[in-house]
């Protein structure tokens, strides 16, 4: 199976009407610390790591459409405090203070150099604990790319309110893209998810209008060959699902941190 083209999602202006970027001028608070990745020659992605202890996991971290790394220095304590963990949140290009434009092709294809400056920085800094990626509804992409690319020294991956396939965006695209291409994307996308062997979380808000939870479930069934498991959290929709299921979300995250931590 060929990788996925992902550059298909992008023909007629499709990205235009799919991503809604948002600078962020913010300044790191106490404790964290600002990073440039380069991506491509003259375009970094910001990233910001938010570090309690270099003994825990570290998780890389894709936040949600229409988000950016500034609307994390309030939800980064709460890692911390219920799960023992460091993030480190990375923006898409167009976001916060990240360069270039927001694509699909770049949405995947920026998840390896993200990942490896991630390994990198974590080895300078001396942090021997285990590391996992996670991503946030459109952030799953480059999560579960890098869960299915990059694993080498990835111990797990966490999906919240994300999906598995990309039927739905390629239905919302309607004739920018042909039959017979979209069939071809879809298959190669999910015959790379479920090439994924990495343990994998998956968090939904069971009232979720936006990403409904049976698309979770496709992805939950998509994952067969690796040791997964599926959190669903009564009342919560797809933007209030942190809020809503606090003790829960919190509770599996930990829980899975460990069982997968060396």
């Amino acid at each position: 199976m060929n990788p996925p083209d992902y550059s298909l999602l992008d023909r007629e202006g499709a990205s235009a009407r799919i991503f809604f970027p948002r600078p962020d001028d913010s300044d790191a608070p106490d404790g964290a610390r600002d990073y440039d990745i380069e991506v491509a020659p003259g375009v970094t992605l910001g990233a910001r790591l938010y570090a309690a202890d270099a003994a825990w996991p570290t998780i890389l971290y894709f936040h949600g459409n229409g988000e950016v790394v500034g609307d994390h220095d309030d939800i980064a304590p709460l890692y911390h405090e219920r799960a023992s963990a460091n993030l480190f949140v990375v923006d898409f290009r167009g976001y916060g203070r990240s360069g270039g434009r927001p694509s699909f092709a770049t949405l995947a294809g920026d998840a390896h150099p993200v990942a490896a400056r991630f390994q990198e920085m974590l080895d300078e800094l001396g942090f021997p604990g285990a590391r996992f990626v996670m991503g946030r509804s459109l952030g799953s992409h480059p999560a579960l790319e890098i869960a299915a690319n990059a694993a080498e020294r990835v111990a797990g991956v966490i999906i919240e309110s994300g999906a598995a396939s990309l039927r739905r965006v390629v239905s919302y695209l309607g004739a920018s893209i042909s039959g017979d291409e979209a069939q071809a994307l879809s298959a190669a996308h999910e015959a790379k998810i479920r090439a994924i062997q990495r343990p994998a979380l998956i968090i939904h808000g069971k009232q979720d209008d936006l990403v409904p939870l049976a698309v979770a479930e496709e992805l939950y069934a998509l994952l067969a060959a690796t040791d997964r498991e599926i959190v669903v959290i009564p009342g919560a929709g797809h933007n209030d699902l942190l809020w809503v299921g606090l003790v829960p979300y919190f509770t599996a995250i930990a829980s899975f941190l460990r069982r997968n931590g060396p």
